[in-house]
């Protein structure tokens, strides 16, 4: 399966497989959430859960491939990634098998972006957050989109010590500051 999309004024092309979420159109969760996502020159990208790849690949085209992290445990994702950086011509996407952030050494990310699976426990997302915060340079932030409100609101203020969520469509965007040390290892 095969579609173009345009983002932010990029213009872009997906290969995806029907086992994936999401397989014939950027879902509306990914396309809210990137409403709310400004990608600076200086910044260094953490794409947590990324699919077939829509956000890293965004990330690297308006600020450079050298600068973008992917991760995904399903490795049809990371085949698709690759496959996907390729197709837009972003190889350089530094793109990683990885349960969570096991297998990614990297840190000091300006932005971890995640369209965490919020249909089933809170485990994976729970995982995301506070390994997530460790990665994070000061100043840097997370962003999360989900359609549940709550137990994500309480879970981030819990780790990052203040959120700011918008709404957009039905999704509720998290947007978390690292301001301190403070929270770390929690």
């Amino acid at each position: 399966m095969k579609f173009h999309e345009s983002l932010k004024g990029v213009h872009l092309e997906f290969k995806t497989d029907n086992s994936l979420f999401s397989p014939s159109r950027i879902d509306f969760g990914t396309r809210a959430l990137l409403n709310f996502i400004e990608f600076k020159k200086d910044d260094f990208i953490l794409d947590l859960g990324c699919g077939y790849g829509v956000v890293g690949i965004l990330a690297a085209k308006i600020i450079g491939e050298n600068k973008v992290f992917m991760i995904d445990k399903d490795p049809k994702a990371i085949k698709y990634s690759k496959i996907n950086s390729k197709l837009n011509n972003v190889r350089k996407i530094k793109i990683l098998k990885s349960d969570g952030l096991e297998n990614l050494n990297e840190i000091g990310f300006t932005k971890i972006i995640s369209n965490p699976p919020y249909h089933v426990d809170f485990s994976i997302p729970k995982r995301f957050i506070e390994k997530g915060f460790n990665r994070l340079k000061i100043g840097g932030e997370i962003y999360m989109v989900t359609k549940r409100r709550k137990w994500y609101k309480n879970k981030i203020i819990s780790i990052f010590g203040g959120v700011k969520i918008k709404e957009h469509k039905g999704y509720h965007i998290f947007i978390a500051e690292k301001r301190s040390e403070k929270y770390a290892n929690k």
